[in-house]
Formats: C-alpha cells, sequence, structure tokens
C-alpha cells in the first residue's frame, strides 16, 4: 500500500540530492550552454531515465540482503553517511573559477546521442550507485510490495528528468551561463552545508 510518509521522505532526500553537485549537472548544464536547449532537454530525459537502472537493481537485490544480514543494514547507513560527508566537504572546497562546469565529452549531432550521454552518465555514476542503494534500503520498508515500489522508482525517475529539463531551459540563456560562471561556487557551498546535515540525520536519527 502507498505510505504518503514514506514517498515525502523519499522527495526530500531525491530533491536534495538531485540539486546538488555532481557529474549530472554538470552534462546537463554543459550540453544546454554549449548546444541549445534541445540537447540539454534530451539529455535531461536521458539522465531521468538512467535512474530506473539503479531502481532496478536495488528493487532486485538490496531487500534479500536486508532481510537475511542485519548486520548490512548499519553498513549501509554509515556508508551513506560518510558518502554524503565526503561530497559534502567537496562542495564547501568550491573556489571561484572562470568555468563551473566539468569537462565532460558531449554528444554530437543528434538528440539520440545527447539522450544516450545523460543515460550513461547517470547509469554508471557510482555515486549514484551508493546513495540509491542506501534510499532505498533505508527509506522504504522491506514489506512494501513490489508494485508501490516501482511507482516510487518512476517517480525518482519523472521527477530527475523534470529537475534537469528544467535546468536545461535555464541553462539556455547566456545571462545565466554569466552568473553560474561568477557564482556558482557559493551555490555549491550551500549544497554541501545541506548533505552533510542530510548525513548527520540519517545517523542520529536511528
Amino acid at each position: 500500500m502507498f505510505d504518503f510518509s514514506v514517498w515525502l521522505t523519499i522527495a526530500i532526500m531525491h530533491a536534495v540530492a538531485v540539486a546538488s553537485p555532481g557529474p549530472d549537472f554538470a552534462v546537463v548544464l554543459k550540453q544546454s550552454l554549449q548546444k541549445g536547449k534541445k540537447a540539454g532537454i534530451w539529455t535531461s530525459i536521458g539522465v531521468g531515465s538512467g535512474i530506473l537502472v539503479h531502481v532496478v537493481y536495488s528493487l532486485l537485490g538490496v531487500g534479500l540482503l536486508i532481510q537475511a544480514n542485519d548486520w548490512l543494514y548499519e553498513v549501509l547507513l554509515y556508508a551513506a553517511a560518510a558518502y554524503l560527508v565526503w561530497i559534502g566537504f567537496g562542495a564547501l572546497r568550491s573556489m571561484p573559477s572562470e568555468n563551473q562546469t566539468q569537462d565532460v565529452p558531449a554528444a554530437k549531432g543528434t538528440s539520440k546521442n545527447a539522450f544516450i550521454l545523460g543515460f550513461i552518465t547517470n547509469g554508471l555514476n557510482p555515486k549514484a550507485t551508493l546513495f540509491f542503494l542506501a534510499l532505498y534500503s533505508l527509506a522504504i520498508p522491506t514489506d512494501t510490495s513490489l508494485s508501490v515500489k516501482l511507482a516510487y522508482g518512476v517517480y525518482l525517475a519523472v521527477a530527475t528528468g523534470l529537475w534537469f529539463v528544467f535546468v536545461s531551459l535555464l541553462a539556455s540563456h547566456a545571462s545565466i551561463r554569466r552568473i553560474y560562471q561568477q557564482k556558482g561556487y557559493w551555490f555549491d557551498r550551500l549544497m554541501g552545508v545541506v548533505i552533510i546535515l542530510m548525513a548527520i540525520l540519517l545517523v542520529v536519527s536511528q
């Protein structure tokens, strides 16, 4: 049965994670700034679709592992907290630079290539792997039905895609590019604080 409180927890954790600095943001920003709105939107759709890769292996493996090994819960908890602290401090160390985007190889030409670029960037991101394993094992009760778990996963994919479509639309404007290049490090630092606080809450709430 669908649990609104569980969904709300997932939505909040996902919102913080998806808005934090990372390869998905970098590749969508780069595609949007360099190749325009269409490329940015298709890259965003690819990123959202890549979320389903993490959802599928989370559903197939983590629940069974948690049921068979009680100690794995705490391992995942502290691994997730350590990971969040690590990326949080990395964001806090962000400094001003002439170009805030990462040098991510961009697809050339078609919308298909843009989609594939976004899909691979998210699907093969090891940081996303750890985050989604922790998210599914900590936020979703193990007795939740498969259909509801799938519904949560579809929400995560759609919400991710919509967020990055929004980012791509904003980044298509030259004025936004100039602002980000000058002040983007302040956004990175703010998200670093939020991520570290989330890691602390994960540990002290247990």
